[in-house]
This record gives C-alpha cells, structure tokens and sequence, in this order.
C-alpha cells in the first residue's frame, strides 16, 4: 500500500520534471550549458545532472549498495541526454520502491561517505529527501532561466 502511495506520488514528480524538461528544450543549447555565475557558474545542465546524481546516490548507492558510479555533466550535451539520464532514476525509484516493499518506516543505520557514524534513517526519509532536494533545485533551475532572460513557465505539480 505504502510502495504504490509513495510510487504514485513520485509520478506526480515525474510530471513536474516533464514541465521543467519541456520548459528547458526551448531554452537556446548555449543558455543550458551556460556558467550562471549567481549560482557559484553552474549550468541549467549541471544542476540537472547534479540532481540525477543525488537520486543515485541515496537511493542506489547508500540504500541498494549499488556501485558509485554518477553521471557526468560533461558527457550531458543537451536536455535529449537528461531526459535519458531521468529514464535512469526512474528506474531507479521503481526498484527501489520493490526493495523496500512494506518497510518504509523501519529505520536502519545507513553508512554514509565522510561521516564516521551510520545514519539510522528510514527508507521514507531517503524517499522524501531525494524529492525535496529535486524541487529545491527546480525552483534555482528556474531563478537561472530567468538571469539568462528567459521567462519560467509554471512547473508546480499543480499547474494552472
């Protein structure tokens, strides 16, 4: 019951990106890659990779033991490339949705690069970190269009 909640709720993320993709296709390829110097000169593409990463991180390499191997922003060349890079996480998710199965709530320790303490975090933590992480981030992507002029369109899950 949980898995299919939270997975329905993650198609609802999947949605919103899907805005945010479309948004970012119409974006000129040199304003995507572009340095954004407010934001320490990351690129619309660079913020984008970062996020794939983050979701790679904690749900495959931290939660699954998965290999920590990330995506590289350089390879990334333009939003076809990221939209590929999505169709990875959201795989991601899924399987991780079956990993977990019913056990969102059970926290365990979670061993974490650069700490020397496991993290005791439940699955559903990790769930809602990754998701809050992705939409903190939008709403920079969005901040970054509008420095190189363009005008953000709604991304919201809800949009009007």
């Amino acid at each position: 019951m949980m898995t299919s909640l939270l997975l329905a709720q993650y198609a609802l993320v999947q949605s919103a990106r899907g805005a945010l993709l479309d948004y970012c296709a119409t974006l000129t390829p040199t304003d995507f890659i572009a340095p954004v110097p407010a934001f320490n000169n990351s690129s619309l593409r660079d913020l984008l990779v970062h996020v794939a990463n983050v979701y790679w991180h904690w749900l495959g390499v931290v939660a699954q033991g998965k290999p920590r191997s990330y995506f590289d922003p350089a390879t990334t060349l333009d939003v076809a490339a990221v939209h590929q890079l999505y169709q990875e996480v959201d795989t991601l998710v899924a399987a991780y949705g079956a990993y977990v199965g019913d056990q969102w709530q059970m926290a365990k320790p979670y061993t974490v690069s650069r700490r020397s303490e496991p993290l005791l975090l439940t699955p559903l933590a990790l769930f809602t970190h990754v998701v809050t992480h992705e939409f903190h981030h939008k709403g920079q992507l969005l901040s970054m269009s509008r420095q190189l002029g363009y005008t953000p369109v709604d991304t919201d899950v809800i949009r009007f």
